[in-house]
């Protein structure tokens, strides 16, 4: 995956995001938006195979990169535990 930064302003964030796909972007999205500092959280992409998409972040207070960073690191700890009950279950 690589992110390019667009354009980034006091309490916004755009975003591309290369080689990844609705399965990271909508997890992403909706843990933002599960952050009560978020006010916006969307991405755009216009055709899956064809184009990169660009995602978009606006927050209500603090910094948008440390909210970024945070839905990050929780979206990593969910499917570390995720992991950790399949290894369990084989």
């Amino acid at each position: 995956m690589q992110v390019e930064l667009i354009k980034k302003e006091k309490d916004s964030l755009e975003l591309k995001i290369r080689e990844e796909g609705e399965t990271l972007l909508i997890p992403l999205r909706n843990q933002l938006l599960s952050d009560e500092a978020v006010s916006h959280s969307n991405y755009n992409i216009r055709h899956p195979k064809l184009d990169t998409p660009i995602f978009y972040l606006k927050v209500r207070s603090g910094k948008p990169q440390n909210a970024l960073k945070k839905a990050a690191k929780a979206l990593s700890n969910t499917y570390k535990d995720m992991l950790g009950q399949f290894s369990r279950q084989s």
